[in-house]
């Protein structure tokens, strides 16, 4: 049989049925967490749910790690789904719009999805460690790339190079500079600063929203957090000189 044959034969009925039970283990450990919270997610409680022994659910997940890893990386999935689907909803317009769209969808599927919010940025788990270069670190980065490219779009390394940050310490520019891929190049140390700080700025405003922090705001969050990302945008490209080698404006 040739690589081609191989690479088209269909899924063995055992492999379809594996697919379909793995799923709906999934499902009814997204329906637990959203029900229960994440601390109280087990393998016991989920095959109890599924009317199936734990036994049985071993031969699925071989441990809790296993299932909160994969809910991890599909909850990353999704939210990076939403991000990069706000950002298709404003193709065509200027690069601030399309960064607004970035963070609106960041915030949207957050609010819309609290508890697998709190699963990805909540309290970390007791005894759990996502595996090393995972599902869940390559769904992490994902994210990233679509808010590194709608935030510099248009700018050239040179220009991201000389952005105004102070005066970052030599060790941490060594560091930044292995941490944030841009393209073909290494995103520059002063941007990916940047990038760090803005990326704080937003997640922490949907942070405090999603867990209920600033509910006294009431029906006006959104438009705060607008206010506030527009604001981010400006302050940004504030510190990064023009094409033609004008300084930076102080902020």
């Amino acid at each position: 049989m040739s690589a081609h044959q191989y690479a088209t034969v269909p899924p063995s009925l055992r492999q379809r049925r594996r697919a379909v039970a793995t799923q709906e283990i999934v499902d009814a450990a997204e329906g637990h967490l959203a029900e229960n919270g994440l601390h109280a997610l087990s393998l016991r409680a989920v095959a109890r749910g599924l009317g199936m022994t734990v036994q049985a659910l071993y031969h699925y997940f071989p441990n809790r790690d296993a299932l909160i890893t994969v809910l991890v990386a599909k909850a990353y999935e999704e939210l990076a789904d939403a991000v990069t689907a706000a950002v298709g909803d404003a193709a065509g317009e200027p690069a601030e719009l399309r960064f607004l769209a970035a963070t609106d969808g960041y915030r949207r599927w957050a609010v819309t999805h609290p508890e697998r919010f709190q699963l990805l940025y909540g309290a970390p788990l007791r005894h759990y460690a996502a595996p090393a270069e995972g599902p869940t670190t390559r769904a992490m980065r994902r994210m990233g790339e679509a808010f590194q490219r709608e935030l510099f779009d248009g700018f050239t390394t040179a220009q991201l190079a000389a952005a105004d940050t102070r005066t970052l310490s030599p060790a941490l520019q060594a560091h930044l500079a292995t941490q944030f891929p841009h393209g073909r190049q290494t995103l520059p140390a002063p941007a990916a600063a940047l990038l760090m700080s803005a990326w704080g700025h937003m997640h922490g405003m949907v942070v405090l929203e999603a867990f209920g922090h600033t509910s006294f705001i009431g029906e006006h969050q959104a438009e705060i957090y607008r206010m506030a990302m527009r604001d981010l945008w400006a302050d940004v490209h504030r510190r990064i000189p023009s094409r033609t080698g004008a300084a930076p404006a102080a902020p």
